[in-house]
């Protein structure tokens, strides 16, 4: 079940890695323990990020996202053609290679977050 909610909640790069150590090792507590060796490593990446001298770099990346989602979000609410306040104009989407990725970074904010509540919660 672990595994299950590890694979949901860290797809892309540790999701690969924890799968090949699914195919590398035999022993289940071997297994196991790895995989939680992967994912503490992964979140202590994550967070010497935040916490390191370039902790504004992600900034760049991120306010863009942020703004461009909470905008979205307001305008899917609020103003769209049969909302509360109607308005003709509309918020242009992103083309096609951005919005992926701008979903996979507002994602991986809330997925991150989670994960790291998660794995503390499991650690007591």
């Amino acid at each position: 079940m672990l595994s299950t909610i590890l694979t949901w909640l860290f797809s892309g790069p540790l999701d690969r890695a924890l799968k090949s150590v699914d195919n590398a090792v035999n022993n289940e507590t071997t297994r196991e323990q790895v995989k939680a060796d992967l994912a503490k490593s992964y979140l202590m990446a994550q967070a010497s990020i935040l916490t390191g001298r370039g902790w504004w770099f992600p900034l760049l990346f991120l306010v863009p996202a942020g703004l461009w989602f909470a905008s979205v979000c307001v305008y899917s609410i609020l103003f769209c053609k049969l909302c509360a306040f109607p308005q003709t104009w509309t918020i242009a989407a992103l083309p096609a290679p951005l919005d992926q990725w701008m979903g996979a970074i507002v994602g991986s904010l809330f997925i991150g977050k989670a994960g790291g509540e998660i794995i503390a919660r499991l650690r007591k």
